[in-house]
């Protein structure tokens, strides 16, 4: 089955972003962007813009949910899910998560743009590769742990 990998370059306290959205901390380059596995097409999902495709990029208003069945019916590689935390966090309450790629940038923002927001339920994950790139920063690749019980029970621990 097609996996959700969720990606992002994070700060060591958590954060996306400053609190204005700036990242200007985030050098992609030095955080292993050659490793994420970046494939076409791309969607977005968004509240403002109309679905539908433009320019290469297809829009859409669909729940994480109802979005992953269509995707999942077709053939294709995993998916990559890059965004904000509101979107990551309607993924997790979803359960949709199948692998983490983080890329930790080593800076304690203090404050600003949580990657996790509260109000998901817990979501369990083992760690499946970690690596060390130049100006001390870390990838680290993390699979979803899911109970066998459970998952043949039709729920997601």
């Amino acid at each position: 089955m097609r996996k959700v990998i969720l990606g992002a370059g994070i700060t060591l306290d958590g954060c996306l972003a400053r609190p204005d959205g700036s990242v200007d901390y985030l050098h992609m380059t030095k955080v292993g962007a050659k490793d994420f596995p970046i494939a076409a097409p791309t969607y977005v999902f968004s509240r403002t813009q109309p679905p539908g495709e433009r320019d290469g990029v297809i829009f859409t208003r669909q729940s994480p949910a109802a979005w992953l069945r269509k995707i999942r019916a077709r053939p294709g590689k995993h998916s990559f899910h890059m965004g904000g935390g509101e979107l990551a966090r309607s993924f997790l309450q979803a359960d949709l998560i199948d692998e983490l790629y983080l890329g930790i940038v080593p800076i304690l923002l203090g404050r600003g743009i949580p990657f996790f927001p509260a109000g998901f339920p817990q979501r369990d994950f083992t760690l499946v590769e970690n690596k060390t790139y130049s100006k001390s920063q870390i990838s680290l690749t993390y699979r979803r742990i899911r109970s066998r019980e459970n998952t043949k029970m039709g729920k997601r621990k």
